[in-house]
């Protein structure tokens, strides 16, 4: 019989036991199979000792084999429709146990009751009633042989312990394997919801990112243009500055509907890259000159709109704090990677001396700092007070870094 080497797939755990679905259809091709395979012992068994006893020693022989049969049958089908109470395998058990002391020629099917001990028993009732079957059956062999061959006393013995020890090594493995799959799941549920926490955190710094080079840059630089106007007021060039007031903040209006609609880059995807430098620096600096070195190719579209809001970014600051001073963009393209330098020749600052993110400001460095460090660029500051600052990003158009 190799039946043993297919029952793993089973966890003992009495009529109770819920499979796994992928198990659940194997576990019904091993029950066919051993049911099958007790039908044709006892039929075997049946007609072995029809012929080597007289008719009136096998009526109530057969009658006690048929009664087990029927057992069986509707132990079967309690099994599979899982209403099986461990009582009934003892209802088997014990007249089994008779057959195969009278009768040993049915002894061959006790492995197919071994089986469906074990798998509609645990624990230590499953080993009870293996090793019922197991000593019922060795004593009918042995009486069998008429007392003379110890290998039929041993040898269902034996295979029955061994058979025990297979199996509970194999239910072991698996319920390991399930205790694993299930750690392994909660650790993948665990890691999902870090992720998600993590995307969330970086999604609100790179809202908080844009936010400060469109919104508030803009913003800002419209509140410094009408506090001039109004010290200059009712001259022409309170005139001037209202009106590049104006235009700055119908501009930044733009920037917020696109930060609205996907975060994009407004009016300026189709626009030459100098071009569009220009015209994104221009809102604050109008004196602004661009620069470039290298030949001229397409960047990537994440590059392109980092180096567009560094530009951004870099020039506000100018116009904020640097003091009347004028700027140069220097655009540069090497194999592998694209620079970018923002200089200005106002008043410096002292490095050492940034101060911390607050309501009033000072997100601009940092902001430009992760947006490039984001794309696994590079980015630094130079600036000494009283001698201007640039503003130096390098950032790889292929992945890496030249």
């Amino acid at each position: 019989m190799t039946p043993p080497a297919t029952a793993p797939p089973v966890i003992s755990g009495g009529p109770e036991t819920v499979l796994d679905g992928a198990a659940a259809p194997s576990m019904a091709r091993i029950d066919a199979v051993v049911h099958l395979g007790f039908a044709v012992l006892m039929v075997a068994s049946a007609v072995r000792y029809v012929m080597r006893h007289r008719p009136a020693e096998n009526l109530w022989v057969l009658a006690l084999a048929a009664a087990a049969c029927l057992i069986y049958g509707f132990i079967a089908v309690l099994k599979r429709r899982r209403r099986l109470r461990p009582g009934w395998i003892f209802v088997l058990v014990a007249p089994w146990c008779a057959l195969v002391l009278v009768a040993p020629s049915f002894a061959w099917g006790s492995f197919a009751l071994f089986f469906l001990c074990r798998t509609a028993l645990a624990g230590a009732v499953a080993h009870l009633a293996t090793g019922t079957l197991a000593v019922a059956t060795a004593l009918g062999l042995f009486r069998l042989s008429g007392g003379s061959d110890i290998a039929m006393l041993l040898g269902p013995l034996a295979t029955g312990a061994m058979l025990a020890l297979i199996l509970d090594r194999m239910e072991h493995d698996v319920r390991v394997q399930r205790r694993l799959h299930a750690e392994v799941s909660a650790a993948q549920g665990q890691l999902a919801v870090s992720e998600r926490r993590a995307g969330t955190i970086a999604e609100r710094e790179r809202v908080a990112r844009e936010i400060h080079d469109t919104v508030t840059q803009g913003l800002a630089s419209g509140v410094l243009l009408l506090e001039a106007a109004s010290r200059s007021w009712p001259g022409p060039r309170a005139r001037d500055d209202v009106i590049k007031a104006g235009a700055l903040l119908r501009q930044n209006l733009a920037d917020t509907r696109s930060l609205v609609h996907d975060l994009a880059t407004p009016g300026l995807d189709g626009v030459p890259l100098p071009k569009a430098l220009w015209q994104a620096a221009a809102l604050h600096l109008p004196q602004v000159r661009v620069q470039e070195t290298g030949q001229e190719r397409p960047l990537p579209a994440d590059v392109r709109h980092a180096v567009l809001r560094v530009v951004q970014s870099a020039c506000a600051n100018i116009k904020r704090h640097a003091g009347p001073a004028q700027a140069t963009i220097t655009l540069g393209y090497l194999p592998g990677a694209v620079t970018l330098d923002v200089y200005d020749d106002g008043v410096g600052f002292d490095l050492a001396r940034i101060d911390p993110p607050s309501e009033s400001g000072g997100y601009g460095i940092r902001a430009m700092r992760a947006r490039v460090e984001q794309l696994g660029g590079a980015f630094s500051v130079e600036s000494t007070p009283g001698e201007g600052t640039i503003v130096a990003v390098q950032l790889p158009t292929d992945g890496t870094l030249a």
